[in-house]
């Protein structure tokens, strides 16, 4: 796996996530070189600079109890203490002891290393912290010479102050970011879900562009192609429905002049093939329609399938024994019920046509609710399966599908599936027929 494909699975796939990114990363990066060379530089820089004055005074203070007469270092020492601002404590007798380990502390050691570089290395001296200031210990003459110096004289009195400002001023900004993202990617969002609810054949409702200039313009597109899509498949629908009657109209006059001929055998053959006819017709008109006038509404599946294919049995005078349906109740989705009873038909009728058993089953997951229409018949080898669905098309090896049909049983099916949004696959079944599965999205 290559460094770019390992950091990928771990940033986010959404447009939101990405966009979030692409305004704190840079923002964290520049506070972390910020707060690196406000450290790492500037405050040492200014810490050192500090420390060295406050050497400075040790140094002298240390010189000056050294070269002061006794009686005289109490008077001195308390001008020191007033002009420097230092508290002065003096320990007779007093040696400095070496230090148990070393200063870990930045400001710390920057202090160790001005004072011996000030003081030399003939002279002991200690730091230490006091609360918050700093207790230096120097050896004099006769005893320990102890300062205590405020904090403000050696660092910046409050680093800290710095990050707190720093942290506070970027969760404003990251807040700030978050809502006008938020704001801007909400009608991004809008458009992929109206455009997934009509790819599904689902009604969009009260769709209107907002937002950016460009994803107004997006969702003006969108909607000017959903018009269109209508107005093809309405005006579509109703010329074909014209084309229905104009077909219909000699059949029925045909069948007419039938009934009042005598009943003989050629007779009865023109009757067959003047249903056949009708069945033929009816069959293409629902191929080329798509069932494009119906609209969606919210259905029982389990209902539909159980009704469905129970109908499809007794259209086919199937013994009830034949036919098992595994359907749960109150699975409930959005779909155009007639068209979906036309798809179910459609397979079942052909599971039937091929085997003795059938077998319907209904389930639903978080992604898919599928009807799973399954046979002991012959089956469809693999490398044909897709092919079986192309219109007017029959299979004449091993299983006819389409058996006394047009050869748009599949087709019509596979259509209607793909109009909510779904598809049918076919497969081995565990009867050892065909497995025709319809996959809806939820």
């Amino acid at each position: 796996m290559t460094l770019g494909r390992f950091i990928k699975q771990f940033l986010p796939r959404g447009l939101f996530g990405r966009s979030l990114i692409i305004i704190v990363a840079p923002m964290v990066l520049l506070q972390g070189v910020v707060t690196y060379v406000f450290f790492e530089r500037d405050l040492d820089t200014t810490t050192r600079r500090m420390a060295r004055d406050v050497a400075a005074d040790v140094a002298f203070l240390a010189t000056l109890e050294d070269s002061t007469p006794t009686l005289e270092r109490d008077g001195v020492r308390a001008l020191s203490a007033r002009e420097l601002r230092y508290h002065l404590t003096f320990h007779d007798g007093d040696k400095v002891a070496a230090p148990l380990r070393p200063s870990s502390n930045t400001i710390d050691l920057a202090l160790d290393d001005i004072l011996a570089t000030s003081m030399g290395p003939r002279r002991q001296f200690e730091t230490s912290r006091v609360n918050r200031d700093f207790d230096i210990k120097v050896d004099v003459k006769d005893g320990v010479l102890e300062i205590l110096v405020p904090r403000d004289r050696v660092t910046v009195s409050q680093p800290d102050i710095f990050i707190l400002w720093m942290v506070g001023t970027a969760l404003i900004l990251v807040g700030v970011a978050i809502l006008f993202l938020r704001n801007q990617v909400r009608p991004i969002e809008r458009l992929a879900r109206a455009a997934d609810m009509f790819g599904k054949g689902r009604p969009v409702a009260d769709f209107k562009p907002y937002g950016a200039t460009e994803v107004r313009r997006a969702a003006q597109a969108f909607i000017t192609m959903r018009e269109r899509i209508e107005r093809y498949v309405n005006q579509r629908t109703e010329m074909l429905a014209g084309v229905s009657h104009d077909l219909k109209t000699p059949l029925t006059r045909m069948k007419l002049a039938l009934a009042m001929m005598h009943d003989d055998a050629d007779t009865r053959a023109f009757k067959t093939d003047i249903a056949e006819m009708e069945h033929m017709l009816d069959d293409y008109l629902a191929f080329a329609r798509g069932e494009g006038g119906e609209e969606s509404e919210d259905s029982d599946l389990g209902e539909l399938v159980r009704d469905t294919t129970a109908a499809a049995a007794k259209a086919r005078a199937a013994d009830e024994n034949r036919v098992r349906v595994t359907a749960p109740a109150d699975m409930h989705l959005i779909v155009k019920k007639a068209a979906l009873r036309r798809c179910i038909t459609n397979l079942v009728d052909n599971a039937l046509k091929a085997g003795r058993q059938v077998a319907v089953t209904l389930s639903r997951n978080d992604r898919h609710a599928e009807i799973i229409v399954e046979d002991d018949g012959p089956g469809i080898p693999e490398s044909r399966r897709e092919e079986a669905f192309r219109p007017f098309h029959r299979l004449d090896e091993g299983r006819n599908l389409q058996t006394g049909g047009s050869g748009l049983g599949l087709a019509i099916a596979r259509d209607i599936a793909r109009a909510h949004g779904g598809d049918i696959l076919l497969g081995q079944s565990a009867l050892g027929g065909l497995k025709a599965t319809i996959r809806l999205p939820v």
